[in-house]
């Protein structure tokens, strides 16, 4: 499915199966986009085909798990406040549920995931021509299991008499994990940017589906579970179960007829009589790429300035109301002691439907490309997402300390916001991340997928931090 897009004097012929290929063919050669080789080149003659979508699903499952450390660790809710109703020994029981552990977790846990990964987007930018990506993506990953196998464990160990230090190694874990995380993201993502956009947009839906597994998840075992210990063992064992999948269809995927197309494994892997003459550039990547030097990060700030910024601002916004504020948000009729308002409210509509609707949005992504990334509407619509947080503010959060009146009180307007905070998320952040490698050189497309995925996580860190400030004012 294509749409031909009009932005101006930019005009664009999007795909999902295809990337950008601007109509002025007089464009200088550092502002080329990546398109495919030229006719001649017989690797496009005889293009290995992505048969049964192979690369693509495992795209897509690996972009499930980029996600799903963080996923886990903020849809388990039930987890935390069950292990941190100790954490205030000088309150009173019917006072703990005010204890400042337990209500400010999730702004606690943005902080701890988003701020040390900002240091670790940096560090990776700098190893792109320095470390292979196999190596990136392998180490991270297993740094990834080791800590979930560790969270896993504590769930049957009994902590009531140091919860302080529970909450302390937990937070720990929460930067681990969302370091190594952050490095894997940003490699796998940088690595899609040297493939056709539809292996991107299938990284970001399967991120999107991660959250929405996760919800899944946590709800089930929240219903099927005889304690909340057996549940949160359960779902934990489910992230460990997942991260293993993740590095099995790695070591996979550079095995792919068509991952030989890509510079997915190291180009010694590549027979010298495989490579015609003259065209080695075209197989392996670009000399710059593979000498250690590092990338022009001034040349792709520059270029990208404009998504960069959507990317951070989608995210900024996104980050300060879920999970800190929108998981907090009670059922109007919490009181009458039904399942629906108590047990299973938060979960369906805070976490279960916004990751529905992100992953809705970024699968829009695969059929629609609007506006492009030239486009001022794009930027405009990214602003206008400011005026969901007043109105995420008026909903029945608890507990509320200054702002005493709530407008909307009845459930169906969280739900209705959390839908269109999701399906915008989804959409716009999508546009923007995807852009980016796209709108550049190819031997650039690895670095600028680093930068993007840095915009992101730019905007996670300070939105979180911001997120605590909203959560105090409220």
């Amino acid at each position: 499915v294509a749409v031909d897009l009009e932005d101006g004097e930019d005009r664009f012929q999007c795909s999902a199966n295809s990337v950008y290929k601007p109509v002025d063919s007089t464009l200088q050669e550092d502002e080329d986009p990546l398109i495919e080789e030229a006719v001649g080149n017989r690797y496009s003659l005889h293009k290995p085909e992505d048969h049964l979508n192979a690369a693509y699903i495992i795209f897509f499952l690996l972009g499930i798990g980029s996600l799903l450390p963080w996923n886990f660790f903020i849809t388990a809710k039930q987890y935390w406040i069950y292990k941190l109703q100790n954490c205030s020994d000088q309150l009173s029981p019917a006072e703990q549920g005010a204890s400042d552990l337990r209500d400010f977790f999730e702004s606690y846990i943005s902080i701890a995931s988003t701020v040390p990964s900002v240091l670790c987007l940096i560090g990776n930018f700098l190893l792109v021509n320095r470390v292979p990506a196999s190596v990136r993506i392998l180490f991270s990953l297993a740094v990834m299991l080791a800590v979930f196998v560790v969270i896993t464990v504590l769930v049957k160990v009994d902590t009531t008499s140091w919860t302080q230090h529970f909450f302390a190694l937990t937070i720990v874990c929460v930067a681990v994990v969302s370091s190594a995380s952050t490095i894997f993201t940003s490699s796998i993502f940088g690595l899609t940017g040297c493939f056709p956009m539809k292996n991107s947009q299938a990284l970001i839906s399967g991120q999107a589906m991660g959250g929405t597994v996760s919800a899944v998840a946590s709800v089930v075992d929240l219903a099927a579970a005889a304690n909340v210990t057996d549940s949160a063992l359960a779902y934990f064992l489910t992230a460990d179960s997942f991260i293993v999948v993740c590095i099995l269809v790695y070591l996979i995927l550079p095995k792919l007829e068509y991952s030989s197309r890509y510079p997915v494994v190291p180009s010694s892997c590549l027979e010298e009589e495989d490579v015609p003459r003259g065209e080695t550039n075209d197989v392996v990547p670009p000399k710059g790429t593979i000498d250690g030097s590092i990338p022009p990060l001034g040349l792709i700030l520059k270029k990208t300035a404009v998504l960069g910024f959507c990317l951070f601002y989608v995210f900024f916004i996104s980050i300060i109301i879920f999970p800190s504020i929108s998981s907090n948000i009670d059922s109007v009729d919490k009181d009458s002691g039904s399942l629906w308002t108590n047990k299973y409210f938060t979960p369906l509509i805070s976490f279960l439907l916004y990751n529905f609707a992100d992953w809705c949005g970024r699968q829009i992504t695969a059929w629609i490309q609007a506006p492009g990334p030239k486009s001022k509407l794009l930027p405009t619509l990214v602003l206008l997402r400011t005026f969901l947080l007043p109105l995420f503010m008026f909903c029945n959060y608890q507990p509320r300390t200054h702002i005493k009146r709530v407008f909307f009180n009845r459930d169906v307007y969280p739900a209705v916001f959390i839908i269109f905070l999701g399906l915008s998320n989804g959409y716009l952040g999508t546009l923007a991340i995807i852009y980016g490698p796209k709108i550049m050189s190819k031997e650039l497309a690895e670095a600028t997928g680093v930068v993007m995925t840095f915009f992101l996580t730019l905007g996670l860190a300070l939105g979180s931090a911001f997120s605590a400030l909203v959560v105090h004012l409220i």
